[in-house]
């Protein structure tokens, strides 16, 4: 690739990292990894409750199942002693009852210690951010949580599920907080966090560092196949010094080296090189 293909690629990439916003899971992964003030303020105004106060967080987090079919949660994060799956969904199929309903079984397969007692698991929410009103009843939100049908009572076991209707943009704080979630522009959102956030993966060099391998791997789905073995050698030459420039960015600014090697597919051990190399303290 000569110097002119390899800055319209490059200009490719950085209008791609500008069309991004929050509804696309990779960018509101990394938006969210490390950043648990904006999570919590996202789910302070699903939860219409600005007590809560969120203890931890984790992205992409691959839950295993050695027999069965795994799951990778968007956001993961625990608040008041109850747990939080944040998924953003483009697409009606990914949003299935069903897909929350393993979601939701996931979590609490992983939440009791052993010798624990049932009563100890605590309460868990799935919440899907949906592009569409998947439900279809015209419902800014909606709650879901099991019943006994003969009653009508809830069936109080701690589960519930929770649609977030993404077409609902008004004036109310969930509408606004919508509106933020489609906003390619943090100069047009509502909540200065979020707006800071996706700024800087937008437009500050340190975040670009981070966001413009992922946006270039998302960028090579879309190439034809069947290139030349060393015009592809090359690409991978390319894109793996990208990696390392973001890796870098994130050592600097304090990421896990597991996260770190999420997001970037390096070995953990890998990840310790380029920061001995580069004089950088890393964070296990």
């Amino acid at each position: 690739m000569n110097q002119e293909e390899e800055m319209k690629q490059q200009a490719k990439i950085l209008d791609r990292i500008k069309r991004m916003c929050l509804m696309d899971d990779v960018f509101f992964n990394v938006c969210m990894d490390g950043a648990p003030e904006c999570v919590e303020l996202i789910l302070r105004i699903i939860m219409d409750n600005d007590a809560l106060k969120v203890q931890s967080v984790t992205t992409q987090r691959s839950v295993p199942n050695l027999t069965y079919r795994g799951v990778r949660f968007d956001v993961l994060a625990t608040a008041n002693g109850k747990v939080y799956n944040i998924e953003v969904q483009r697409t009606d199929e990914g949003a299935i009852p069903q897909r929350a309903r393993y979601n939701s079984s996931m979590i609490d397969s992983k939440l009791l210690q052993s010798g624990q007692q049932f009563n100890e698991l605590p309460e868990s929410y799935v919440i899907f951010i949906t592009a569409h009103d998947v439900i279809g009843e015209n419902f800014p939100i909606y709650h879901i949580r099991r019943t006994i049908f003969e009653t009508g009572k809830i069936f109080n076991d701690g589960s519930s599920i929770i649609y977030v209707n993404g077409e609902n943009q008004d004036n109310t704080a969930l509408g606004k907080l919508m509106q933020d979630f489609f906003s390619t522009n943090p100069n047009n959102m509502n909540y200065k966090l979020l707006a800071k956030r996706t700024r800087y993966f937008k437009e500050d060099k340190r975040g670009a560092a981070i966001m413009s391998p992922i946006a270039q791997e998302i960028y090579d789905e879309g190439i034809i196949k069947g290139k030349a073995e060393g015009k592809a050698e090359g690409k991978a030459e390319g894109k793996s010094e990208g990696k390392t420039d973001m890796i870098i960015e994130m050592l600097k600014e304090n990421y896990t080296l597991k996260t770190i090697s999420k997001i970037s597919k390096f070995t953990v051990e890998k990840i310790k090189e380029i920061a001995k190399e580069n004089n950088i303290a890393v964070a296990e």
